[in-house]
């Protein structure tokens, strides 16, 4: 079996991290085999290396190794990509085609981003990791084929199993061994490795002096987050290599290649309220009115039993309890919904809320309170969504799209409400 560190040197792969050492560990060790592999890291830390070991110390390293980026298909083509078509299948289908899975039979395909197939693809690809068999596109004739399939994802699988955008059995089918590479974050030691080898690199691609780093640079270096992981980092090497008059590169001119270096994010962030906090107070908001409904149904109960009894003292005697619990919590919700309705300058904007009598038996009449209850009635949520609607199109002057961000719904679903409403 080939050692990690001559596997590492066959394939151009830097770094001494145990984590990465571990994954080459694994992909050299379930090589021989036939076992599906699934590839998972964050985008950037070069996952693509992986399935090319796996290829290349197989029994099917003379057979054909086909590398697909499942996002960069369109969903209406990929079926016809990876399993062909047959003329006529489609328009535009002038002719029989043979997918990769037919093509790459006795070898490798690398499924890249597979997170991002479409669920009618997943049902095709399931098949074949079963028993090997797939259909091309417009044809009822069963084909074979023989074919390891490697692949890779930056998706957190287990939400998007949870949001129904992945099909659990063929995760299931596709992670019988799952190889991790960690982001370069947390490959502290490797990373001014990594950038050395890459100023070196350029400078031999660009025929110029190989820049350098003092020590501030280096700090700044490995105490950036890398975002974009190898990928960003060689990015960077390759712009100072070719920018750069200068070979010796400071601390400032390495921070002026560095995004987000210095900035003042959390400034911006105090200046504008965000999604999560817009969400959070929509929350409260549906509670209050919920809470308030709940109270207006009490309140209509009590309504029905003092018409019927005609006796007032008796009617508060019996539900004391649920009337003070009416008159504690209008006070609160007075004040939660003043807290929440704000104009873009902070101002409070008055909100109707219920005004429960201090004392409904003081009430001349009892056909008088039950006249106060049926108009506090049209206090209904339908009022409030109509009201918060109103706001968000006034806030962003009419235009929809803004304004269903803000409340949290489709585009769609605010222009339904709008023709509902007759705005």
């Amino acid at each position: 079996m080939e050692s990690v560190q001559a596997t590492k040197q066959r394939f151009g792969i830097i770094g001494n991290d145990p984590k990465l050492n571990r994954a080459v560990e694994k992909a050299i060790q379930v090589a021989p085999t036939d076992i599906s592999v699934l590839v998972t890291g964050e985008s950037g830390v070069g996952k693509e290396s992986i399935p090319k070991i796996i290829h290349s110390l197989s029994h099917r390293k003379h057979g054909k190794y086909i590398a697909v980026n499942c996002g960069a298909i369109p969903e209406g083509t990929i079926d016809s990509e990876l399993f062909g078509h047959e003329k006529g299948a489609f328009t535009g289908a002038t002719s029989t085609r043979s997918g990769y899975f037919e093509v790459a039979d006795g070898g490798t395909i690398f499924l890249d981003e597979v997170g991002e197939l479409p669920l009618p693809t997943q049902v095709r690809l399931l098949r074949v990791l079963e028993n090997g068999e797939f259909l091309k596109v417009g044809s009822s004739k069963i084909q074979k084929t023989d074919v390891r399939i490697v692949a890779a994802t930056n998706v957190k699988m287990v939400e998007a199993i949870e949001k129904e955008k992945f099909r659990e059995d063929l995760y299931y089918r596709l992670s019988t061994v799952e190889i991790n590479l960690p982001p370069l974050r947390e490959r502290s030691e490797d990373i001014h490795l990594l950038f050395r080898k890459f100023a070196s690199d350029f400078a031999q691609k660009y025929k110029m002096p190989t820049i350098r780093l003092d020590d501030n640079a280096v700090n700044l270096l490995l105490q950036y987050r890398w975002g974009g992981n190898i990928r960003q980092l060689r990015n960077v090497a390759e712009q100072i290599s070719v920018l750069e008059q200068d070979r010796a590169i400071s601390y400032q001119t390495l921070r002026h290649y560095l995004p987000d270096v210095g900035s003042t994010l959390p400034a911006v962030i105090n200046n504008k309220k965000s999604e999560g906090d817009f969400s959070s107070e929509r929350e409260i908001l549906y509670k209050v009115l919920f809470d308030m409904q709940r109270d207006v149904n009490d309140l209509k109960k009590l309504t029905m039993e003092l018409m019927k009894s005609g006796n007032a003292s008796k009617v508060k005697e019996e539900n004391s309890t649920l009337i003070d619990k009416i008159y504690s919590e209008d006070h609160d919700h007075e004040e939660q919904l003043a807290s929440i309705v704000e104009d873009e300058n902070n101002t409070s904007t008055p909100v109707e809320v219920l005004s429960i009598p201090d004392n409904p038996s003081e009430k001349e009449d009892k056909y008088d309170f039950a006249e106060e209850i049926e108009e506090e009635e049209n206090l209904s949520l339908q009022q409030k969504e109509l009201e918060l609607i109103k706001k968000s199109l006034e806030k962003y002057g009419g235009k929809r799209k803004d304004a269903a961000e803000e409340l949290g719904i489709s585009e769609r679903t605010l222009y339904r409400k709008i023709k509902q409403y007759n705005l």
